[in-house]
């Protein structure tokens, strides 16, 4: 049975690599490239698509775990595996609750990516080992664990947002942002924003 794949991502050279690496998998056939998120939401509603292998960045525009969350809604559509360079809890978790059935970084060897595609196109859950450590990690120690709102905050704080601005970005009130950052300060042992963000980018809990 042939797995019919989707490539999305907005790199044209990384597009090309993916189809050079896929193509010599004789079950496998790339049938449609998109250059944006919004765009693999558009081609894996058409049909006739089994697996989309879809990055997190696009730049400007729709993101690809909200790309991954519109693709897994629809009923009967196909499976998304993510594949990107991103290993934080903030983007994992954010693709796992958008319904991603599997989790790979782009530096996975080719026959690591084929066995995720053929394991995402049978519904299974295909994690790249390190994603899954981490996980794992998460489950171990869960009042420790920063949860997906906290991550989202955290991650705007370090790009410089202000409370307001983290506020009006989530939909938020400026008394719930406060309150999250209570939490995170506790669960991470500091007492500031910038100490904050450079222990989550130290554990790799949101992008530099």
């Amino acid at each position: 049975m042939t797995i019919r794949l989707l490539l999305a991502d907005d790199h044209p050279v990384v597009r090309a690599g993916l189809r050079a690496v896929l193509d010599t998998e004789p079950d496998f056939e790339v049938v449609a490239e998109a250059a944006t998120a919004e765009g693999a939401v558009d081609r894996a509603a058409a049909g006739g698509v089994d697996v989309v292998l879809m990055d997190l960045q696009f730049g400007a525009g729709m993101h690809g775990s909200e790309a991954t969350a519109a693709i897994t809604s629809r009923t009967g559509g196909p499976r998304v595996l993510v594949l990107t360079t991103y290993d934080t809890d903030a983007d994992i978790l954010a693709a796992v609750e958008a319904g991603a059935s599997g989790y790979l970084l782009k530096d996975a060897p080719p026959e690591e990516l084929a066995a995720a595609v053929r394991t995402a196109a049978a519904g299974q859950s295909a994690l790249a080992p390190a994603v899954a450590h981490r996980l794992m990690d998460r489950m171990r120690t869960p009042a420790e664990a920063l949860t997906k709102r906290e991550l989202e905050v955290l991650q705007l704080v370090g790009e410089g947002l202000s409370n307001l601005q983290i506020s009006k970005a989530l939909f938020l009130s400026q008394a719930t942002v406060k309150s999250h950052l209570v939490h995170i300060f506790a669960k991470l042992g500091v007492d500031s924003r910038t100490a904050a963000v450079a222990a989550a980018r130290e554990r790799r809990l949101i992008r530099r």
